[in-house]
């Protein structure tokens, strides 16, 4: 962690760089083409797990081509496997510097390059799932989901903003804290959420009602890593995410969604935190289990 990104012990995220927009209509001057831009995402990273769960629920697939970056990544940042085809980049970073020679900090996914451009339109991760959610939608696959219903969306926002602050964001707070009071602060709050969680799961399949929304999709990353990654890893051991009832058939049921379940990749997750983030495990070694069985019947389905 770097020195703004700790404050009084306190982990803060490093703000987006690249907040540009597309849109529809292209009055923004990146109009929503199809094949025009590229996604990099890493399959470990939750923030881009979303965008390739969103990809898929739509149907974008064929419309926004994606490029993953290598789960371990070092001071160079995340690397591609072999040279992106599109791009010829062999780091991220070179992305972000031709977008931005002065870019300091670190290189982030997911991140969305425009190929007419050449250059970065955004890292702004909160925004790039809605903009294909309602920027993208003459794409859309017939019969996709509305993930982000205009009727809903003052409700998902309130709620994804305390599901960001809480828990996406505070299993970082409880990892990377630098004293023990902002750790306790975090992990308090982390599970305060995940227990009214729990409560509003008791009546309800999905966190608003009977279809998925935009809502799901940014919880289901961090309970996918959860008793994986965070509940050892970053020291959420209050609980863990199989110790609640609702919470735990929720994510199962979520995962046996094919946009969900095939775009979760276990070992690319354990390997990716357990190996990188030497400051919290300096040996590298990654532990073999949790041996959880994410198949099991979840009975959500169940009128």
């Amino acid at each position: 962690m770097t020195a703004q990104e700790l404050e009084r012990g306190r982990f803060v995220r490093q703000a987006n760089r690249f907040t540009d927009i597309i849109t529809a209509d292209g009055s923004s001057g990146h109009p929503a083409e199809p094949g025009r831009y590229r996604l990099f995402v890493s399959y470990a990273c939750p923030w881009a797990h979303r965008t390739l769960i969103v990809r898929r629920l739509l149907g974008l697939e064929d419309v926004l081509p994606v490029a993953v970056v290598d789960p371990i990544r070092d001071e160079r940042g995340w690397r591609f496997p072999e040279p992106d085809p599109v791009t010829g980049a062999t780091f991220l970073s070179e992305l972000y510097l031709a977008s931005d020679p002065s870019f300091e900090g670190r290189y982030t996914v997911p991140c969305v390059w425009d190929t007419v451009a050449e250059r970065l339109v955004t890292n702004d991760f909160p925004v790039i799932t809605t903009t294909l959610e309602t920027e993208f939608t003459a794409h859309h696959r017939d019969g996709a989901p509305d993930l982000y219903p205009e009727a809903l969306r003052p409700e998902i926002d309130e709620l994804n903003e305390l599901v960001y602050t809480t828990v996406n964001n505070g299993v970082y707070k409880s990892g990377f804290a630098a004293s023990q009071d902002a750790y306790e602060d975090a992990v308090d709050t982390l599970f305060a959420t995940l227990d009214q969680l729990e409560e509003r799961l008791a009546d309800r399949r999905y966190l608003f009602g009977d279809a998925i929304t935009e809502a799901d999709v940014r919880l289901y990353p961090t309970l996918a890593r959860f008793d994986a990654v965070y509940y050892s890893h970053f020291k959420c051991n209050l609980r863990r995410l199989t110790d609640y009832t609702n919470l735990w058939a929720y994510a199962r049921d979520l995962y046996s969604v094919p946009a969900f379940g095939e775009t979760t990749d276990f070992d690319q997750i354990k390997r990716h935190y357990y190996i990188t983030q030497r400051n919290v495990n300096p040996s590298g070694v990654v532990p073999k289990g949790p041996l959880v069985d994410w198949t099991v019947p979840h009975g959500r389905d169940r009128g």
